[in-house]
């Protein structure tokens, strides 16, 4: 490039943007005015870009899927909890809250392009009718989804819709030649909270949140009830994996265990003023002894009910350190059926802590924060998490806890990385394990199904040669066996297979009490239950892991 040709460069440039600013200046005086009549009374320069955009852009566009696009990103530069919810989606995040939706009640899988039925839903649209477990789904109305590589959202968009509404289903039964035909009358179908509330030993109880929802305390007293009535003395509630959900759920679940006038949690933001939250008088199990599990995948209302057990000595909490969330959402309906989900306030635990995890570093590190806690091995090593002095509170009486990011349980439990080997990895992201189970529970659905607990199920498949089955079905599906890996992983493979199966013929209640003797944090629960350590004496254990002082 020559000397002339770097001089010229910027004056032409500097020729081109003063001859578009004199076209446009030409045709702003020339020209029919195109912005005549327009309102610049917008209070923000957002409205007012959109309305310059709307009515003097070069080409047609849609202001409205700019304004979809434009508001995630706005609210981007909040925090990670702020959303705003489409109006096509809200009929499923409603669902969500409120525990139902509008179905033919069945629980399927799709396997070797084949939809399957896994549950019925006793009571369900489809019960009534006479679809059975093993039933295979060929046609929806006149939609064939056999053999044509269906993906389950499809199955559940041709399944789903309007209460009252009919679908035709035709179905392939073994044992029946040719295809069964059924009318199905749509109906509300309950997406559950509690999977399940079982009778661990003659004396504790379990039960399983998975999620809180607007049916989850109803759900819940059914659950403890059941329980008391089977002897309860002592219940283990499992939060592991519970994201949270509705605030009314938890706040009714705590008041159950706590005396009158006692702190469960308070709110306070900018533009709100603090809000406290006491128990009532219900304290329907105030004498039965609480041990709370959750881990790292524990958030929100999950918090909510550690932190209240934890902070008035009411519970053990038992496990991993949680999430960390600890803003509270208000759902804002707009015109056009969307909604905005904006963060209003933090709750604070009775001790004073906000348990939220700090996001000043943008969205998407906090939500990369929960793989940076195993990189730093916190999952396996409890000395690995280290707290600030001042964030430091006490519990009623006098226990240290810290705020800053999630509960710490009273107890720590690692990460149960035992039976893990090569050849459990391959068979795992195969899927082999769940697909055997069905198959094996397909097949033998008439002598499994004279059963009725997991525990009598565990007892027959023992029975069995159901594990050099599999092996064999595993070298079918490209895992050849290795006798290391077996050695390793035998005992994790051959329980998961009996659970899953156990699943398939009477649901939860058949898969938690199988699953349970390879689960480490439960066994844990269940030993410092047995122990009848309470909170008033964990501080003199060993095992336990209180935060530093």
């Amino acid at each position: 490039m020559n000397k002339k040709t770097v001089i010229l460069i910027p004056i032409l440039i500097a020729l081109s943007v003063a001859t578009g600013i004199l076209i446009g200046n030409m045709l702003k005086k020339n020209a029919s005015p195109v912005f005549t009549g327009m309102n610049f009374s917008h209070p923000n320069k957002i409205a007012t870009i959109l309305d310059l955009v709307d009515q003097g852009y070069v080409d047609k566009i849609n202001t409205s899927d700019i304004i979809e696009e434009t508001i995630p990103e706005i609210l981007k530069n909040l925090d990670p909890h702020t959303t705003y919810i489409p109006a096509r989606d809200m009929q499923e995040v409603q669902e969500e809250m409120q525990g139902n939706f509008s179905g033919i009640g069945v629980q399927f899988s799709v396997m070797d392009d084949t939809v399957r039925v896994v549950e019925v839903i006793s009571g369900g649209p489809s019960s009534k009718v006479g679809i059975l477990p093993g039933d295979r789904i060929v046609t929806v109305n006149d939609s064939v989804i056999a053999g044509v590589d269906v993906e389950s959202n499809t199955v559940l968009s041709l399944l789903r819709g309007e209460k009252n509404t009919k679908v035709n289903v035709g179905v392939i039964r073994k044992g029946y030649d040719g295809e069964l035909d059924f009318e199905i009358t749509r109906g509300d179908i309950p997406i559950y909270s509690v999977d399940v509330a079982y009778m661990i030993d003659n004396e504790t109880g379990f039960i399983k949140i998975s999620r809180f929802a607007n049916t989850t305390y109803d759900e819940f007293m059914e659950g403890m009830e059941k329980l008391q009535a089977a002897g309860a003395q002592k219940v283990i509630i499992d939060l592991r994996n519970n994201p949270g959900g509705s605030l009314v759920g938890v706040l009714q679940m705590v008041d159950e265990f706590l005396p009158a006038g006692e702190p469960i949690l308070y709110t306070e933001g900018s533009h709100q003023a603090r809000k406290t939250y006491n128990a009532s008088s219900r304290t329907s199990f105030g004498d039965i002894g609480v041990y709370v599990m959750i881990d790292e995948f524990s958030a929100s209302a999950s918090e909510i009910f550690a932190g209240a057990m934890q902070d008035n000595d009411r519970g053990i909490v038992i496990g991993r350190r949680s999430f960390g969330k600890g803003l509270v959402q208000e759902q804002i309906p707009l015109m056009d059926g969307s909604a905005l989900r904006l963060t209003v306030a933090r709750f604070y635990t009775p001790s004073g802590r906000c348990i939220q995890s700090s996001y000043e570093d943008g969205n998407e590190e906090y939500y990369n924060h929960i793989y940076e806690r195993f990189h730093n091995m916190e999952q396996l090593v409890a000395d690995s998490i280290h707290f600030v002095d001042s964030l430091r509170y006490e519990t009623k009486g006098g226990r240290v806890v810290y705020g800053g990011g999630g509960i710490m349980p009273d107890f720590f439990v690692p990460v149960d990385t035992t039976g893990n080997s090569e050849y459990f990895n391959k068979i795992y992201r195969r899927g082999l394990i769940y697909t055997y189970a069905y198959s094996y529970a397909d097949q033998h659905r008439d002598e499994l199904s004279a059963f009725t607990t997991g525990d009598e199920i565990n007892r027959y498949l023992d029975t069995q040669n159901a594990m050099d089955d599999f092996m064999a079905y595993a070298e079918e599906k490209g895992v050849k066996k290795d006798a290391a890996g077996l050695k390793e992983s035998g005992e994790l493979i051959n329980t998961q297979l009996k659970a899953y199966i156990a699943r398939n013929i009477i649901g939860e209640e058949g898969f938690y009490p199988i699953i349970k003797n390879i689960d480490k944090t439960l066994l844990r629960a269940i030993d410092i239950s047995r122990q009848n350590l309470l909170v008033q004496n964990i501080v003199a254990t060993d095992s336990v892991v209180n935060v530093p002082r």
